[in-house]
């Protein structure tokens, strides 16, 4: 019997033979990320256990992103603790205002193929896109790894998910996660590993199968991993020989398998006020929105940002429609710059933010009122997500949400 990807990733770092869903374990963590809005828990919680030094200053990540800029006063709080937590224990990953902490980790090499990363909060998942086991913990876990360098966790059963086939050229990663979370239900991976196969996958981008990992942690998972090829090695910067080992073997032992065909793949959108309440663009063409936003560590990448721009190049944003644009990083946003794209969309009538969060967790640029309506590309519909409890937020790919910032209703994009 074979072993799964996530199995074989635990197996490398524990050293054991062979591990089995179930089976507790105690692994070595490769790296941590703390952002802003955890850090005064994380601190008070490394205090109170006792803990006089980190285990290894040089493998925490600490990213200021979800409060910048600040948009109440208790916001500076959290600011302060951090800053007096970089120089009590000598961080030198810091990143303040850089943009998402799930963009930044694997862009900037925190996160690598077959690292064991945990990190504060639920989306940590993303950085399985680049063959990374990652997950989510709360900050009474993550000052623990603060003081050890480890953590036990429970291996989790896999679900594979095979597609092959060439997607439509209006349909992308995000529609093919939003369909799939639709299928197993907001709870139908939980405390599971979701692991990609088919050529379908192959040929994505990282930044594609990156948005499929983020997202998959609406479905529960506790992890959402690729297996490592050409691609994930050029983007990590590493030899694709010191990682070819990370793939799960075709006899291994899977809870369930999903299987589609790319080509009868249709855009989709997670309607209000659920992430798996799926219907497909058409079923809800023609309802007006007030708002479009196009960013997070969902799709707030370059390839998201050039399909916007090609969808909205010599248009212009519909009449009463406000369409808010927020690079995923610094180096997006210079990216985006170069290539013209962000010139395109402010001619367009985009509002375009500084990288950050933004109003994907409701913070500052852009918060709705009752029974505005808002087409997203984030990863959250959750009522008072972006507003009030009475905001309807609708989650489609960067296509639809530029398509319908330019039609002022909901609409099937076009490519």
């Amino acid at each position: 019997m074979g072993n799964t990807l996530i199995e074989k990733i635990i197996m490398k770092n524990t050293g054991a033979a062979n591990v089995t869903p179930g089976e507790i374990v105690t692994v070595n963590v490769d790296r941590v990320m703390i952002h802003d809005i955890f850090i005064p828990f994380v601190a008070d919680k490394f205090k109170e256990m006792g803990f006089t030094k980190i285990w290894d200053p040089e493998k925490v990540v600490l990213i200021y992103d979800h409060l910048v800029p600040t948009s109440a006063v208790e916001d500076i709080r959290h600011f302060k603790i951090g800053d007096q937590f970089v120089k009590d224990y000598g961080l030198t990953n810091v990143h303040r205002s850089d943009g998402v902490c799930h963009q930044l980790m694997p862009e900037q090499g925190y996160a690598k193929p077959g690292n064991i990363v945990f990190g504060t909060d639920s989306h940590t998942t993303t950085y399985g896109g680049v063959s990374c086991f990652s997950s989510g913990v709360g900050y009474t876990e993550m000052a623990s790894i603060l003081g050890t360098g480890e953590m036990w966790i429970r291996v989790p059963e896999t679900i594979k998910v095979i597609v092959n086939g060439d997607l439509p050229a209006n349909v992308t990663s995000k529609d093919v996660i939003l369909r799939l979370i639709g299928d197993l239900r907001a709870d139908g991976a939980t405390y599971k590993c979701i692991e990609f196969h088919g050529d379908t996958f192959d040929k994505m981008s990282i930044s594609s199968r990156l948005t499929m990992s983020n997202m998959s942690i609406e479905a529960g998972a506790k992890a959402a991993i690729f297996a490592a090829d050409a691609k994930t090695a050029e983007y990590s910067k590493v030899a694709l020989e010191d990682i070819d080992w990370i793939y799960g073997d075709d006899d291994a032992s899977y809870c369930q398998v999903l299987e589609y065909n790319a080509a009868d793949l249709v855009p989709v959108t997670a309607c209000p006020s659920q992430v798996d309440k799926i219907k497909d663009v058409a079923e809800v063409a023609g309802t007006k929105v007030d708002q479009v936003f196009i960013g997070s560590c969902t799709n707030g990448r370059l390839e998201d940002l050039a399909v916007a721009a090609k969808i909205l190049e010599g248009k212009k944003v519909a009449p009463f429609v406000k369409l808010i644009v927020t690079p995923a990083s610094r180096e997006v946003y210079l990216a985006a710059s170069k290539a013209g794209y962000l010139s395109t969309l402010i001619k367009a009538g985009a509002i375009l933010t500084q990288p950050g969060c933004g109003l994907c967790c409701g913070r500052a640029c852009g918060i709705l009122s009752d029974n505005e309506v808002v087409m997203a590309t984030n990863n959250r519909n959750f009522l008072g997500r972006m507003g009030t409890s009475k905001v309807q937020i609708y989650l489609g790919s960067p296509a639809t949400a530029a398509a319908t910032a330019v039609a002022g209703v909901i609409t099937v994009p076009e490519m």
